[in-house]
């Protein structure tokens, strides 16, 4: 079955690791460099497509999280914050790869609906389903 697209956006990238990237209407818009911890001149004032790549994901499985809860479940958190940490390294077989470890914060909920939440979140985010079984997600559930 073919994907009802909804909304499309476009970025340009200049220069790879070590350049720009901007979207088309130019609200994203930043310099790019490699860290240091990878080798590159880790420029002041830069990212990494792996900061923008977490941003985007913490805020759309959070988005997934505030449908899940409303339109599915049924359920009524009174504050939600993701957090979504990003990888980057080597794979054993040539190449780099991606991990990434999220922890959803879920204030007015018990743990097992907390639980259940972060659970529907992750099937319906579009994030977690282009990365499913493609690298590692690992999904966390934390009641406050």
């Amino acid at each position: 079955m073919a994907l009802k697209v909804l909304y499309t956006t476009n970025a340009t990238a200049h220069g790879g690791r070590n350049g720009h990237t901007q979207n088309a209407d130019g609200l994203v818009s930043v310099d790019l460099s490699v860290p240091k911890a990878m080798g590159g001149p880790g420029k002041p004032g830069t990212t990494t497509p792996e900061d923008l790549f977490a941003a985007g994901y913490a805020a759309c499985f959070g988005g997934g999280c505030d449908y899940a809860a409303k339109s599915v479940l049924k359920l009524k958190p009174t504050d939600i914050v993701v957090n979504c940490a990003v990888g980057i390294g080597t794979n054993p077989e040539g190449g780099f790869g991606l991990k990434v470890d999220i922890t959803a914060k879920i204030a007015g909920l018990s743990q097992p609906d907390a639980d259940r939440l972060v659970a529907e979140a992750h099937r319906i985010c579009p994030y977690s389903n282009a990365t499913r079984n493609n690298i590692e997600v690992n999904v966390k559930a934390v009641a406050a």
